[in-house]
């Protein structure tokens, strides 16, 4: 059935008519599948009709977009105008079926022209398949290496639109940021752990004094070794634990009488080495939850009001981006991050659960036992908002948000004391409102 092949190549679009018999193509795969390999049998199956060459690299990207959004456009309007008859129309009985590689640019010729009837098949593939092998020598205008040097140029231009145009890149900073966030917070937790370990053999008494990992870490880089400690080192160590004498004493006393043993000089520099490193990794985990509560509050401001920035960012994070977080339904929202769970449940024919990463919320923790799962269900509905309005709104404010963490905690205080929250019509009024004067006075 197939009549005409249109090739899309970097330098041009290529229409190729199928030379042999429409009918017999479909019963014939085989040996086209063959052909396809052998130029002179290839050659016998279909010929160049029409070659429309781009005019740039900068049309050739333009054109390279509009395939892949699966538009038509005119100047591949022009080549099948001219070169397909009957492509304008619009008899169900005269079209002509034209072979195309991609589906949607299949829909958009369809949608654009009547007369021409669309094939996306095996046949076609195999086809397109031949024309790539061969086509140096079909497209007699090209020389050697112009495809070649044309792909490379257009995959370079087009790899460099979609990063530089991608309206997700704000998203994948927080993405990359909460990730390697919780990635730090194991690795201190390791390095934490082994810096005890390892420095408690000779000053064991000080970890009963100061169980904070960070506070340790710089404590150990100060004392270095034990017997150094004496009451002038009272107030740097008061300095270090938040300016409380009594610890810093504690500390000096326990020295005195710790049953820590002596270890060499090598060994010392190696236990401060690593717990430096152990703090410089602290410090920077401080500044990424800086950078990140900063990049939440820019891209997803009512998002972060109401739920907060680490819970919105993983929320985030989950869904791929906020732009997909917003096309979940409330539904999806409530349970996101709780999939196992979901799938265990319906296979066993259990209890669904009640939500997933939303239960690190302040308000699920605030909620008694027997409401978590309402609060729940009315939080992801407000979190399906609030990303919903952060994703399309021009100018995001933290109007939306705060608004609906009021109805969040009104409704907390409704499932305990039966006050009537504020409803959702007078809440948005009030919101937009709220928006409104802020354009007033800017």
């Amino acid at each position: 059935m197939v009549q005409f092949v249109l090739y899309e190549e970097p330098t041009g679009y290529a229409l190729f008519q199928v030379v042999i018999e429409p009918d017999s193509v479909g019963a014939r795969l085989k040996e086209v599948q063959e052909a396809a390999n052998d130029f002179a049998l290839f050659n016998k199956l279909v010929k160049l009709t029409s070659f429309a060459p781009f005019k740039g690299a900068a049309h050739a990207l333009e054109n390279a977009n509009d395939i892949a959004e699966g538009a038509v456009n005119d100047h591949l309007k022009n080549l099948l105008e001219l070169n397909i008859p009957n492509s304008t129309k619009k008899s169900k009985k005269s079209k002509t079926v034209l072979g195309v590689s991609d589906i949607k640019l299949a829909a958009g010729i369809k949608e654009k022209f009547k007369g021409i009837e669309c094939d996306t098949s095996e046949v076609v593939q195999d086809l397109l398949r031949g024309i790539r092998l061969h086509g140096v020598k079909l497209l007699k205008q090209l020389q050697d290496g112009d495809i070649e040097r044309a792909q490379l140029g257009l995959g370079h231009a087009y790899s460099r639109s979609k990063v530089q145009f991608n309206v997700q890149k704000n998203d994948n900073h927080i993405i990359q940021a909460i990730a390697l966030l919780d990635q730090l917070d194991k690795d201190i937790n390791t390095f934490a752990m082994r810096v005890r370990e390892w420095y408690s053999w000779h000053f064991p008494e000080l970890f009963k004094i100061v169980s904070d990992n960070y506070t340790y870490s710089k404590l150990i880089l100060f004392v270095r070794d034990k017997a150094s400690l004496n009451q002038d080192s009272l107030h740097d160590l008061a300095a270090i634990v938040n300016d409380d004498a009594a610890i810093a004493q504690s500390i000096i006393d326990a020295a005195r009488i710790s049953m820590g043993q002596d270890i060499s000089e090598q060994d010392m520099e190696n236990i401060m080495s690593f717990a430096e490193k152990a703090v410089n990794l602290s410090d920077y985990r401080k500044q990424l939850h800086s950078y990140l509560l900063e990049k939440m509050n820019t891209v997803a401001p009512n998002l972060s009001e109401l739920i907060g920035e680490i819970v919105g960012a993983r929320l985030i994070s989950h869904a791929g981006s906020l732009t997909s977080l917003s096309k979940y339904p409330a539904s999806t929202v409530q349970i996101l991050g709780a999939e196992k769970a979901l799938f265990r449940a319906l296979k066993t024919k259990g209890n669904t659960p009640k939500y997933g990463l939303i239960y690190h919320s302040s308000f699920i923790g605030k909620a008694a036992q027997k409401n978590k799962g309402r609060i729940s269900r009315f939080l992801a509905n407000k979190c399906s908002i609030a990303s919903r309005i952060d994703s399309f709104s021009d100018a995001p404010s933290t109007r939306f948000g705060a608004v609906m963490k009021r109805q969040v905690e009104e409704r907390l205080n409704f499932y305990e004391t039966g006050a009537a929250p504020t409803k959702n019509s007078e809440a948005m009024r009030e919101a937009l409102d709220g928006d409104d004067e802020m354009g007033d006075d800017e």
